[in-house]
């Protein structure tokens, strides 16, 4: 499947927790505006799927509010329109009454495709698999399709994930299967493809011998926000790093594929992910925030223990044992509670061999920067000439802002995804084994985090002072992200 097309084939988009947070703030509204766009085709329906004893209309109001307030070019032609596709199914996610009348429903629409998406707890994901194999949904109707979507976290460490993957396998295809992660559908993380791989000027510096290193940061300025039971179980290892940090890290380092498309892409990730090594104990910084610039501690949240050593913060060195990067490290971090929020990929070239001029200053490295968030574009920061007749060198920016130059808004990830899903382009989506490659990575950095006491640092501030030594031991330092408050 082409990942330009627009238009989705006629199905029934069905939705397990369909009261729940992600629903209202990213499902919904993305299918509100593939609708808008004319993505969505006239025939197909959404199906709510939940515990809440709810009427349909119920359930219509509740959804409206949510678009109302996540979409700022609502109109209401526009919902009414998706709303009278708007269906619902009462039951739990592991008894077979609400299976069965899922599958009536089904039969009544026959529709051609199927995409059932577990916008649920972890802890269900097993259960649905198996009601919906034994209500025989599972198999794909003559001509059409059935996809099981899977939301993260994926497992909980290796062997969770090998037992969730042999669970799924066991009542659905691989084919069928479309483990999420919504960072790959960020505008600038599939540009960074485009860039490798549609232009002669990158690719050939791509490499050790151009390198010095990379920086990939995710960084929040947000606490917990209620999610602190949530977060005292997975942490940062588990919440950013097996996923979203690792995937940005094989798009960046992968070898170019034979073709883009799912099959040739994840093998060369997964071909990646094997020349990755586990970090070794000193190369690993784990954090928690404490009190600090008016806001709570770690410890002090609501649901977290009082004496916890979760991490909400790591960073970490990585190597990859390969011919294209071996002798480059791979600088990881991503943590709660920092003062401000950036998603971003720094490449740092070396620096030429010989500078023939009298420098004032130490000459800087040249820089290729990838803003994920707030504002995704690309930067191309190099060493330039001030004007005069002295030569003294200074910093040159050549910056790619999408907002600027597109002058739309871009897609919200799951707008991508969900799209993709009923279309059935899997590029953008795990593998099993794909998945199980990261857990391997991470796992002995979870078995370490239960016997460390984490480095604490201040709550709307900077990094632990640790994340700073794994640079500055090797004389190098994290670039500043352009999110970071000034003031610290």
């Amino acid at each position: 499947m082409s990942r330009s097309a627009n238009k989705a084939p006629p199905c029934a988009f069905v939705i397990f927790g369909v009261t729940g947070d992600l629903t209202k703030r990213k499902l919904l509204p993305a299918l509100y505006r593939l609708h808008l766009r004319g993505s969505l085709h006239p025939d197909s329906v959404i199906i709510g799927h939940a515990r809440s004893d709810l009427t349909v209309q119920e359930l219509r109001g509740r959804l409206q509010e949510a678009v109302e307030h996540e979409v700022p070019e609502y109109d209401q032609e526009a919902w009414d329109e998706l709303a009278a596709r708007l269906h619902y199914v009462q039951g739990p996610y592991d008894q077979k009454e609400g299976f069965q009348k899922l599958a009536q429903l089904l039969a009544e629409l026959e529709l051609p495709g199927r995409v059932f998406y577990t916008a649920t707890p972890p802890s269900v994901y097993a259960d649905i698999a198996r009601e919906l194999d034994e209500a025989g949904l599972a198999e794909e109707p003559a001509g059409g399709f059935a996809r099981l979507v899977v939301e993260k976290p994926f497992g909980a460490d290796l062997e969770s994930a090998k037992e969730l993957n042999a669970t799924l396998l066991a009542r659905f295809q691989e084919r069928q299967i479309f483990r999420i992660d919504h960072y790959l559908a960020k505008e600038t993380a599939q540009n960074l493809a485009v860039l490798r791989f549609a232009n002669s000027m990158f690719e050939p510096l791509w490499n050790s011998a151009q390198i010095d290193h990379v920086q990939i940061s995710v960084l929040e300025p947000l606490g917990m926000e209620g999610r602190g039971s949530f977060y005292e179980g997975a942490g940062v290892i588990r919440d950013v790093f097996q996923n979203h940090l690792l995937q940005l890290m094989a798009l960046v380092g992968m070898e170019p594929p034979a073709r883009f498309d799912a099959r040739e892409v994840r093998n060369e990730k997964v071909k990646f992910f094997s020349a990755v090594e586990c970090p070794a104990p000193g190369e690993t910084v784990l954090g928690q925030y404490v009190s600090g610039n008016g806001h709570p501690g770690y410890r002090q949240e609501e649901d977290v223990d009082p004496g916890s050593r979760q991490a909400t913060y790591a960073a970490m060195r990585l190597e990859v044992k390969n011919w294209r990067w071996a002798g480059v490290p791979f600088y990881l971090r991503s943590g709660k509670r920092l003062a401000g929020k950036a998603s971003e990929i720094v490449l740092q070239f070396r620096n030429p061999p010989h500078v023939p001029f009298d420098l004032v200053t130490p000459l800087e490295p040249d820089q290729l920067v990838l803003r994920i968030a707030p504002d995704e574009g690309i930067e191309l920061r190099f060493n330039g000439k001030h004007p005069g007749q002295r030569i003294e060198l200074g910093r040159i920016a050549l910056d790619f802002d999408y907002q600027e130059t597109y002058d739309a808004p871009n897609p919200d990830a799951y707008e991508t995804l969900v799209l993709d899903a009923m279309q059935g382009d899997a590029t953008l989506f795990m593998r099993a084994d794909e998945v199980e490659a990261q857990w391997r990575i991470v796992e002995p950095i979870l078995d370490r985090e239960n016997h460390t006491t984490p480095e604490f640092y201040e709550a709307g501030g900077l990094d632990p002072e640790g994340a700073f030594d794994l640079l500055r031991r090797s004389g190098r330092a994290w670039v500043r992200p352009a999110g970071l408050r000034e003031d610290v």
